[in-house]
């Protein structure tokens, strides 16, 4: 009779598995059926009317099933979508660790507060070290330093190549320095080879902020895999996007296991959701001050944080990733086609330069108004505007001038400046960047040429300026 009721309920559940399978399918028949009724057919282009923004996100009926799919598990945080990121944006770098956030910003935070960590040794940083970076840059790639209370030091940039200038890194080195955190400007690696060197030669920390670069190559490496701990952003503006999201990644194991604490509470136990006890000592353990015993999975090592992703968001970047390699090939397209259209505006317009070694997958296209060129940054991104093309300035330009700084600056104890930063302070009223994203089309470039040449020959700035 036992059995009898035991293969009864083995009966109805492949029933039930069965329905369950037939529903799913159907409903994703919809969702795809939905995409292309609500998505699939792109909205012409009208030259003067459409709105052309700098960035979007480009996707399909993939992401939109990916994404519905991990809504039908129910399974709301980590899951095996996010697991399966992971891995495969660790194989996509050729690095041995990836860790999935819910940001970009906190990626940069868990970089930095993992080289906080006492089980660093005597090269931890602690608060009045210094950090060397630039301070024409996105704030998040400096809020760690200044939240922890380290001290930024900053110097200046280079145009055309909007990176650090590596002349003002041994200037900025003192006994405090602990660690160099650095971004690849919109996508242009910054010289790699002359930061590396540094860094080993002093035995620093290297942070790259690869948020704005991912797919970009310097010396045929893949920038973010340089330094100690790279980041990634999946913004919507970005390479590719989870809507929200963000990676870092290492080949430190330790630095693995200090970032994944930070991220989850600051906890010390490693099991991920729904498994317990991977350690084999859950309740054998003695820790800080804590009676021998005390359940593993509530010690805290750290005073951490939640920053970890969803399995949602990571469904959509499991999609997103198997359609980066063409994202980048078409920014890289793109920026060509600009790059080529706007060749004969030099000297009144600075157009961008790879930096030497590099094969950048570019996030933007920096333009700066030359000095001498009759007309200002502001008047020729207010008549690309009115033109329906969005701009966007080079970041903080320089954060110093900003209202977050009101307290730091002229403070030698929160924060240095190298020399005056004459190129920082250019890009603050010169300097705007342009949108390559791989949803736009040569028709809506040449647009934007034509506008940008138009203008440009109309105030008659056609001398070389510098």
């Amino acid at each position: 009779m036992m059995a009898h009721r035991g293969y009864g309920e083995r009966i109805r559940r492949v029933h039930r598995d069965m329905d369950s399978d037939r529903l799913k399918s159907e409903i994703m028949e919809k969702v795809k059926a939905y995409y292309q009724a609500a998505y699939g057919v792109p909205e012409p282009f009208v030259p003067g009317q459409s709105r052309i923004p700098y960035a979007r996100r480009v996707f399909d009926a993939r992401e939109m099933v990916h994404l519905v799919d991990a809504s039908l598990e129910f399974r709301l945080t980590y899951g095996r979508y996010s697991q399966e990121l992971e891995k495969r944006l660790a194989a996509f770098l050729g690095v041995r660790h990836c860790s999935l956030v819910n940001s970009g910003s906190s990626a940069n935070l868990l970089a930095f507060m993992a080289l906080t960590s006492d089980k660093l040794g005597n090269r931890r940083i602690r608060r009045g070290d210094e950090v060397i970076t630039v301070a024409a840059a996105f704030p998040t790639t400096i809020a760690p330093i200044v939240q922890y209370g380290a001290v930024p030091v900053f110097v200046d940039v280079e145009i055309p190549t909007y990176n650090v200038d590596i002349s003002g890194l041994e200037q900025a080195l003192s006994d405090r320095t602990r660690a160099v955190m650095l971004a690849h400007t919109l996508g242009n690696p910054f010289d790699l080879a002359a930061v590396t060197e540094f860094c080993h030669k002093h035995r620093l920390w290297l942070i790259e902020d690869n948020c704005d670069a991912l797919g970009s190559h310097y010396g045929g490496r893949l920038t973010g895999t340089f330094g100690d701990l790279g980041t990634s952003s999946f913004y919507p503006a970005h390479h590719m996007t989870l809507g929200e999201g963000g990676a870092v990644y290492t080949n430190d194991t330790m630095l693995l296991r200090v970032v994944n604490s930070l991220r989850d509470w600051g906890r010390d136990c490693w099991c991920q959701p729904g498994h317990d006890n991977t350690c084999g000592r859950r309740f054998s353990q003695r820790m800080g001050l804590l009676p021998e015993g005390f359940d593993h999975k509530y010690v805290y090592s750290y005073f951490g944080y939640n920053l970890k992703a969803t399995d949602l968001q990571a469904a959509i970047g499991c999609a997103q990733l198997d359609k980066l390699p063409g994202f980048i090939d078409r920014r890289k397209e793109n920026f060509r086609f600009l790059h080529r259209r706007l060749a004969n505006l030099v000297g009144p317009l600075v157009l961008p330069v790879a930096t030497a070694g590099s094969d950048p997958s570019w996030f933007g296209f920096p333009i700066t108004v030359g000095k001498t060129a009759g007309f200002g940054r502001d008047e020729l991104v207010g008549h690309l505007e009115s033109k329906g093309i969005q701009t966007r300035p080079l970041f903080a330009g320089n954060v110093l001038l900003h209202p977050c700084c009101d307290g730091l600056r002229g403070d030698p104890a929160a924060v240095r400046v190298i020399g005056d930063l004459p190129n920082t302070n250019r890009i603050v009223r010169d300097t705007f960047w342009l949108g390559v994203y791989p949803g736009l089309t040569e028709e809506v470039l040449g647009y934007i040429a034509e506008i940008t040449t138009e203008f440009v020959r109309a105030k008659g700035a056609t001398t070389p300026c510098a």
